[in-house]
């Protein structure tokens, strides 16, 4: 079952996306995405291009056995995933907690402005 979005008149004027790029509350929400989401993507690189290296140029290192028929490529090879998911869990979280409330209400703020136009009409 659906409900149906209620008739736009189409009278309203669209937000001003310009003017909201421009604010200071969209600042803060670039600024707070990218203090975490660069660093994290710079060191997520770094990890892998260690893991590409040694690979490549360590291969008496990463063939170390560390128990039975596990060495030391195959705990590394893991450990990319491992921390892949977890990055992406981090950011989740991060999003929620602060980058969402922040994203709303600019969302808020362009929508009642656009309600008000609305209403004036």
């Amino acid at each position: 079952m659906s409900i149906a979005p209620p008739k736009d008149s189409g009278t309203h004027e669209p937000p001003d996306y310009s003017e909201a790029q421009s604010s200071p509350e969209f600042a803060q929400l670039r600024r707070a995405h990218r203090s975490f989401a660069f660093p994290l993507t710079v060191a997520f690189i770094l990890w892998y291009l260690a893991y590409v290296l040694l690979s490549s140029y360590a291969g008496g290192f990463m063939g170390t056995k560390l128990f039975g028929n596990v060495n030391v490529a195959f705990v590394l090879g893991v450990a990319q995933f491992v921390t892949t998911f977890l990055i992406a869990w981090w950011y989740s979280r991060h999003a929620a907690a602060k980058l969402d409330p922040k994203a709303e209400a600019i969302k808020s703020r362009l929508e009642g402005v656009t309600l008000r136009k609305e209403d004036d009409a």
